[in-house]
């Protein structure tokens, strides 16, 4: 038998920072975490800041209302680090 149905849940669970990396909890019991050197405005907002997010996209992003800063599970994944700044 051959059970090819996509098993994994993207969306977020929990997100929480330490002092170097972004951790994101995902539904499916996975966990990504980057350094927060990736995303300048996690980096040097306040940890009050980091640790105010909500959910949005259906679940698949991450909103930081505090900072303006929004990150998808699909981001992530991929490894993207933010655009450099013009």
């Amino acid at each position: 038998m051959n059970i090819s149905a996509k098993l994994s849940d993207e969306r977020v669970l929990d997100v929480h920072c330490d002092e170097h990396r972004l951790i994101v909890d995902l539904m499916d019991g996975r966990t990504i975490s980057v350094p927060l050197a990736w995303y300048p405005r996690l980096l040097h907002a306040a940890p009050e800041a980091r640790a105010h997010w909500e959910l949005c996209g259906g679940g698949y992003g991450i909103h930081w209302p505090d900072i303006d800063e929004d990150l998808s599970t699909e981001g992530l994944l991929r490894g993207a680090p933010a655009p450099k700044a013009a």
